[in-house]
């Protein structure tokens, strides 16, 4: 579901990126939890709460309502991975973020197909 989102910055996908691999993925159909770690291509990459939201979305849009999503920082791989992982986590952010139009065509953008 995730392997074909587009990087916001280079017009290559999170996968061919080495963002997100299918290592760093957890599914737990009877808990009904999602777990995936993404690695930002460089330690300060501005565009990481932006790739983690596109992945959220792209997760909230695919799956059952029943799962239970956790998208986060690889561990040591990012220098504002606290503050990144928090704003994914927390629900009013995320849908605030989506209340806004210009972000959210740029979400859209980088679940789009490519043409």
């Amino acid at each position: 579901l995730i392997r074909s989102i587009n990087d916001p910055e280079h017009p290559l996908t999170l996968e061919e990126l080495n963002v997100v691999e299918q290592v760093r993925v957890k599914v737990n159909d009877a808990q009904s939890t999602v777990a995936v770690e993404f690695t930002p291509t460089i330690p300060h990459c501005s565009m990481a709460t932006l790739i983690g939201l596109s992945i959220k979305v792209k997760l909230i849009r695919s799956l059952p309502e029943r799962f239970k999503l956790d998208v986060h920082i690889t561990p040591g791989t990012h220098a504002s991975e606290h503050a990144v992982n928090k704003q994914l986590a927390d629900k009013e952010r995320v849908a605030a973020a989506l209340e806004n139009s210009h972000l959210l065509e740029v979400v859209n953008q980088c679940l789009s197909a490519r043409s």
